[in-house]
């Protein structure tokens, strides 16, 4: 597992609750792998990174993003708790998603929403979402406009109970990656990690 500071009760209290993400059902266009933590901002921390890939379209890219955990005993002033999830997702939007004036605010709901379907008990959150409209001039004029939105959130899980944030955050990806949510009473089978 690749945490950072393994060591003493702290460290057996966060390697049970992270061990418990490799169980995570995963839709089959996730990619999940896990990458070095952070080491500085919290005692313990884990971090992984997803893609979404296209299971139609060949292997194509359609969103990505971070994961991480932090486990901090001393429970700082700013998190409100001993856990704290920071995550990141990006994503390619249709072009004419770009001239909604809400755009921001739906990648917002869009990740509250899923905090709140994947049934996580969580406090201050914080997060920022960025739109960029993009559009080719001269010899990128064919490339026409693109739109890009990265949601930027961290909020603080109120239980040991680390698995419903993990799905939150890939429903998140996959929301901004454009894929339909699965129907009710449709399981996903587990996702391929590297």
């Amino acid at each position: 597992m690749g945490t950072s500071k393994m060591s003493g009760d702290a460290g057996s209290f966060f390697a049970k609750a992270v061990a418990a993400l490799h169980g995570v059902r995963l839709r089959p266009e996730i990619r999940l792998e896990e990458v070095p933590a952070p080491g500085r901002i919290a005692p313990y921390s884990l971090a992984l990174t997803a893609d979404v890939i296209s299971t139609q379209d060949g292997e194509d890219e359609l969103a990505s993003g971070r994961f991480v955990v932090l486990h901090d005993p001393t429970a700082p002033d700013p998190w409100d708790g001993v856990w704290r999830v920071v995550t990141f997702a990006r994503a390619a939007l249709d072009p004419e998603m770009g001239t909604d004036p809400m755009l921001s605010d739906v990648g917002w709901s869009w990740l509250t929403d899923a905090l709140a379907e994947n049934g996580c008990a969580f406090t201050a959150p914080a997060g920022t979402v960025t739109t960029v409209l993009s559009q080719g001039y001269g010899s990128l004029s064919d490339n026409g406009a693109s739109v890009d939105m990265e949601v930027r959130a961290s909020w603080t899980p109120t239980t040991d109970d680390l698995t419903t944030h993990l799905q939150a955050w890939t429903t998140l990806l996959c929301t901004i990656a454009g894929l339909p949510p699965l129907p009710e009473g449709v399981v996903a089978l587990p996702g391929q990690r590297r």
